[in-house]
């Protein structure tokens, strides 16, 4: 009998998703403990280190309570950890659908080619997009999602020029453009991408609009 195979989490909640292509659904989040990154905006730092040790069958077992077959696996960095693609397609083989936020720094083909990878690219005003492995672009998929979150316009003038760099010709994933709260404010991040007739969405945090005041759990 193989052994049983463990990961530090952080939480498991049920909220609807906040982001994403997948914005306004039910979910259950997997958040697990750790991320490389310290970006200058990070919402979740109580994530780098708090956490208790679960095996994979617990975490299936908790997520199953909801009767939600829609699971977010997130952190921190959820490819940190060694057995978090195994956590996924144990996800996958008993038919959920599995979204996973990844910053972008690890080779993303790591995680279950069924997972839905939902990717950032860091923007200088992060203060780690010297970090971003740019290989990933030429790693997603078409059901996959990338996601640039803006601070300024410096970091959108980086976003616009990747993009146009990269796939001149139009972009193979859906693109998200997020503004960084509270450093800028989402409807002048909507002016510049109209001002540039830019093909991508303009994405605003869900949950920050229905439950500001809660930090955790949302």
């Amino acid at each position: 009998m193989k052994p049983e195979h463990h990961l530090t989490v952080n939480e498991i909640f049920y909220s609807l998703q906040g982001e994403s292509l997948y914005a306004g659904l039910p979910c259950v989040f997997v958040r697990l403990t750790g991320c490389s990154l310290r970006c200058s905006y990070c919402d979740t730092t109580y994530a780098y280190k708090d956490g208790r040790t679960m095996s994979i069958s617990d975490v299936l077992d908790q997520v199953r309570a909801w009767n939600c077959r829609l699971v977010e696996i997130t952190g921190g960095e959820p490819l940190d950890q060694q057995h978090t693609p195994e956590l996924i397609t144990r996800f996958l083989d008993v038919g959920y659908t599995v979204l996973m936020e990844t910053n972008g720094t690890i080779d993303i083909r790591l995680a279950d080619s069924r997972c839905i990878k939902i990717m950032d690219v860091k923007c200088p005003g992060s203060g780690e997009s010297e970090k971003n492995d740019l290989e990933n672009l030429n790693r997603l998929g078409p059901k996959d999602e990338l996601k640039f979150v803006i601070t300024d316009h410096r970091d959108y003038e980086f976003a616009k020029n990747l993009l146009a760099d990269k796939w001149p010709l139009g972009f193979p994933v859906p693109v998200l453009f997020s503004a960084a709260w509270p450093s800028l404010a989402p409807a002048k991040l909507a002016a510049w991408i109209l001002a540039d007739n830019l093909p991508v969405r303009l994405q605003v945090q869900l949950h920050k609009i229905l439950w500001p005041s809660e930090d955790r759990g949302r």
